[in-house]
């Protein structure tokens, strides 16, 4: 078969085009799905059915079945068609020996012309000229068989004269076909202005991501070197400590291996002596002259035992236990030494914590709460705030936000004046009573400072540190998963306090506890600070 006669074939008996999504009817014909469903919505009126080939009648609206076959061929003549029009280009129709390029088209003719047959074709307002094209079919109305002039607004498509004023299209508004394609080609450059933004900016969000994940990627590199510098550090340490305690052992032992020897002998001449004087004292005392016992020229020498003993022996026991106090407080001095190192360490691990704002809603009337959610200060004033559940009676505040997972830590600054504690709570906290306070209960642990003295305390159980906290600031850090809260000493090095233990089963908050009242004297205020 011909290509003009497959081409036949495949055109559409109603717009007189290749088939588009072409359905078939129970009587074997075929049309487009749309052209079709254009016959049948008129035929609605009527009820009465039928193919616009055959005629043949329906008694309901045909149901359409899809040619997928079909579809397939005229898909596929439709490539081949483009294909060769790409090699070959649009020729002169009427250029029959050999093929000439064409430069216009004719739409009332249907043909396209070169040079020579464009200036003598006519030059009568119905011949259209368009730029060449061959589906010049496309350009004609489906309908009327008349050059599409016009435009509907209302049904988006384009028409010829008789569809706007005698077809379906009557009374509808029309543009022209210029007009109408300016206002789409002004409304295509607004979205592609539109999605040159959006590209720009999808480009940016791209490099901003690629720049994150880089700097992801050098992140971990950063840390592990931070790592290994800190290990090497605490090696280097416990290596000196290592042979600062050895050294100091060695010393001992050889000061130890030079006195002993030369202390049990002069406890062995002493022993010697007494042992001379009790046998003189045991032979005078069984004489039976008592001119002898009194005239004995030794007496004068004997002194009273008893005495001379302690005194020796105080004196050999002091010698003999300065020693081991000497070995006693080298070894608590390194052991404390090693425990800095090993605080470093684990605060190491953890990352301060994200930004704490003191939940107001929470705040007793006596204590004012600063602008920046950071600062609590005792007030002798009260704030009349309104009375909510979350409030506490007492001079206390815990933060807004609460925490679930993770380790964190978190600094808080203050006067080292008046009574006050810091520490973190449980939102479930009791707000009224004795309870309430951070510290007497089960559902909050927390570092107290009371007349100057300083304290742990959970569930009510008080636990008196043995020195007094010398910085002003104290650091908190939380480890979640592995259940731990610590207290630390912000000095240098920094020095740890305490560290509870627990099963955390609700979130935990950053809570603060203020007063002015140190053994029972008013004095300025103490303030609490979450700082950095």
């Amino acid at each position: 078969m011909a290509s003009a006669d497959l081409r036949d074939e495949l055109l559409c008996s109603i717009c007189s085009s290749i088939f588009k999504d072409p359905v078939m009817l129970r009587c074997g014909h075929n049309f487009c799905r749309v052209c079709i469903d254009r016959v049948l919505d008129t035929q609605d009126e009527s009820g009465v059915y039928s193919c616009p080939d055959c005629r043949e009648e329906f008694q309901e609206r045909p149901a359409l079945m899809r040619n997928i076959n079909l579809h397939n061929v005229a898909e596929r003549f439709l490539v081949i068609k483009q294909e060769q029009e790409e090699i070959t280009g649009i020729c002169c129709t009427y250029c029959v020996d050999s093929p000439v390029p064409a430069v216009k088209s004719c739409l009332l003719c249907e043909a396209s012309l070169c040079d020579k047959h464009l200036r003598v074709h006519s030059k009568s307002p119905e011949h259209v000229l368009s730029d060449p094209s061959t589906s010049l079919e496309k350009r004609k109305c489906s309908v009327h068989k008349k050059i599409l002039e016009y435009y509907c607004t209302e049904d988006g498509v384009c028409i010829c004269v008789s569809c706007s004023l005698a077809g379906e299209h009557r009374g509808h508004l029309v543009e022209m076909l210029d007009e109408a394609s300016e206002k789409k080609k002004e409304k295509l450059r607004n979205d592609l202005q539109k999605l040159t933004t959006k590209r720009v900016e999808t480009d940016e969000r791209v490099r901003s991501l690629e720049e994150h994940w880089r700097k992801a990627q050098e992140k971990p590199a950063g840390e592990a070197e931070r790592v290994t510098a800190l290990c090497i550090d605490i090696r280097r340490r416990v290596d000196d400590l290592e042979k600062k305690v050895l050294s100091e052992i060695s010393r001992q032992v050889k000061e130890e291996s030079l006195s002993r020897p030369a202390l049990i002998h002069q406890l062995e001449i002493k022993k010697n002596e007494l042992f001379w004087k009790i046998r003189h004292i045991e032979r005078l005392s069984n004489m039976t002259d008592p001119l002898a016992v009194l005239h004995d020229p030794e007496t004068g020498d004997l002194c009273d035992p008893e005495e001379e003993g302690n005194e020796d022996t105080g004196r050999h026991d002091k010698q003999l236990h300065d020693g081991d106090d000497q070995d006693v407080a080298v070894i608590l001095h390194t052991l404390h030494t090693l425990r800095g190192v090993i605080t470093v360490t684990r605060t190491g691990i953890y990352v301060e914590g994200p930004s704490i704002l003191l939940d107001v809603n929470s705040a007793g009337n006596y204590i004012i709460i600063s602008d920046d959610l950071k600062t609590a200060t005792w007030t002798q004033k009260n704030q009349r705030r309104q009375e909510t559940a979350e409030r506490f009676q007492c001079n206390q505040v815990m933060s807004s936000r609460g925490f679930t997972s993770g380790r964190h830590y978190w600094n808080v600054e203050s006067r080292r004046l008046g009574n006050w504690r810091v520490g973190i709570c449980y939102p479930s906290i009791e707000r009224k009573g004795y309870h309430s306070y951070i510290g007497n209960n089960n559902k909050s642990w927390s570092l107290l400072r009371c007349n100057d003295q300083y304290s742990v305390i959970h569930n009510s159980k008080e636990i008196r540190l043995p020195h007094n906290i010398s910085s002003d600031r104290v650091r908190i850090c939380l480890d979640y998963e592995a259940g731990l809260v610590s207290f630390y000493e912000l000095c240098d090095p920094i020095g740890h306090l305490y560290t509870f233990t627990a099963a955390f089963s609700e979130p935990l908050h950053v809570a603060l506890c203020v007063n002015n009242i140190v053994a029972g004297v008013n004095i300025e205020a103490s303030v609490l600070r979450i700082c950095s």
